[in-house]
Order: C-alpha cells, then structure tokens, then sequence
C-alpha cells in the first residue's frame, strides 16, 4: 500500500504534486536542494489551498491538515528512504532526470516506484540508468495540478503491470482521471498538442494570420480554452522547444521539426509567461491579454 510520498523538485509541478497527495491524505516530503525554492513552494501550496477556501471547497480544518501532511526537505537520500513511491519533478532535462533517478534507485526501499512527470523524455531511458527498471513509469501530471484532472500514465519498455495497475489507482484516490500510454515521443499530450501549437507558430511565422486572430479562431471555431499562442506562451517556449526537440529526433521526421521563429524568440529569452513577453506581454497582477508589440495587434 502507497502511503509515503517523495516529491523532488519544488517548483510549480512539484509543489502541485505535493499538494494534491498531502490533501488527499498521504504523507508527503518535498525535497529540493535549493530552501529558498522550498520556502516559495509552500508559500504557492498556502495560497492555492486559501483560493479552495475561498471557493468553499475546503475548510480551514482541511487546509492544515494538507499542511501538516508536507515535510519540506534538502537532503535527497534522507527524504526518499522510507518512501513507497518517489516522483521527480525536476527541469525537463535528461541530464538532470538521470542524474536524479540514479540517486532516487540507490536510495529508495526495495519495491518502491520510482515516477517521472515529464512530460516528453523517455521513461525507458530513464529506467534503463537503475537497477529496478520495472518500477519505473511515468506521472505526467498537467498544469496547474490542484486543478487540471489528467494523468497521463507511461509505461516503459519494461515497466510491470502491477505497477501500473498501482498508479491507475492512486491517481484515482487523488480525484484524477489517469490514462495509460506507451513511452513513444511525446508519449499521447505532447505528440498531438505541440505540433499543433508549433503550426500555428509557423502560421504566424509565414504572415497567413496575426496573434488575435490565430488564437481566436481556435478558442471560438474549435472550442479551445486557450489559443494555441497563449498555451505556448503559458507553458514556456523553451518547453515547447525542447519537447519539439525530442519530437524531431526521437522520430526523425521533418514535420516536427521546431518552426525558425520559435528558436529565435527561445534564443532571445522571450519564453512566455516566466520572461514577461512571448506572443503576449504579461504584467504582474493584470488579466489583460496584450499581444507583444513585436508582432503587432
């Protein structure tokens, strides 16, 4: 039985993480090496959990109960050592995955899962670095994770079936909706949605139509929340790079290869919402949807 959590990465998906798990009842160590990230995130966790209040969906009984369930930690070996499943929430970077993993496998009880949110890097490649590849899958929650219900579930090359049927079922006990993919590029999410969004890039890119109107006729004509553009702006663009990367070369096919106007704005740090500007200009505390000056209104 799952009942202690290890999240390392502290950031807008680990800290996510960690709240979901805390406030369904599991205990949770948040472990990051930086304290002051650590600090922030249990900051966003407060703050999320008094929006919840807010909207009368918790009480403030629950709220410290989901705070009482997080220990926040540094040290990565003492966090995951008593752990049943560990999930690491780093960058999207395969370096910095493996480099994890690699602590996650020496440290971690035998028969712990060990999971990865990315959310385009191989899950077979991650596994094949440690000694229990069959416990290695893939938690690919979305953005943000108190909200959003999906989990895209990955099986690796060798990942066992009792260890998925494991995951399906915590995911469940977390109010999510999981579902189970197989470890190809981009996995299910990313191999539809960032082809598209890099088509409407290119769109932009070759003049057929400006920001507004791209992201409009998605949002009315194909009932999308969210316009391709401000999506990419919202996930990052260097994301959207680098997941195109893995697209381009896991595959080898030229239709996914990243549109020039996206490296460009990568290059000059234009990422999106993190940077301030993207497709969009973005201003703390302000709602309003700006296109950037560069491309015009």
């Amino acid at each position: 039985m799952i009942k202690n959590i290890s999240i390392i990465g502290a950031g807008t998906m680990g800290n996510g993480i960690a709240h979901v798990f805390a406030q369904s009842g599991f205990t949770v160590n948040l472990i990051d090496v930086n304290p002051t990230q650590l600090h922030r995130a249990l900051a966003t966790i407060e703050k999320n959990l008094d929006r919840q209040i807010a909207k009368a969906a918790i009480t403030e009984a629950d709220k410290k109960a989901t705070i009482a369930n997080i220990t926040m930690l540094s040290d990565i070996h003492e966090g995951i050592k008593a752990a049943d499943l560990v999930i690491e929430a780093a960058s999207e970077n395969i370096e910095l995955k493996t480099d994890i993993f690699k602590h996650m496998d020496m440290a971690a009880p035998a028969g712990c899962i060990l999971a990865t949110n990315t959310s385009s890097i191989s899950i077979t490649k991650i596994a094949s670095i440690t000694k229990r590849p069959g416990h290695v899958i893939g938690m690919h929650f979305m953005n943000p994770v108190p909200v959003m219900k999906l989990v895209e579930v990955i099986n690796g090359y060798e990942t066992k079936k009792e260890v998925t049927d494991t995951i399906v079922e915590l995911s469940k006990q977390l109010g999510k909706l999981p579902c189970v993919v197989n470890d190809y590029p981009g996995f299910i999410a990313n191999r539809i949605l960032m082809p598209m969004i890099n088509e409407a890039i290119y769109s932009l890119y070759e003049g057929v139509a400006n920001v507004e109107a791209i992201d409009t006729v998605m949002k009315l004509g194909m009932a999308h929340p969210m316009g391709p553009l401000q999506l990419a702006d919202f996930i990052g663009l260097d994301i959207c790079l680098s997941i195109m990367h893995v697209l381009h070369d896991g595959f080898g096919n030229p239709k996914y290869a990243p549109c020039p106007l996206l490296v460009n704005m990568v290059q000059a740090g234009k990422l999106g919402v993190k940077t301030g500007e993207g497709f969009y200009l973005f201003t703390a505390g302000s709602k309003e949807l700006v296109v950037s000056e560069r491309f015009g209104k």
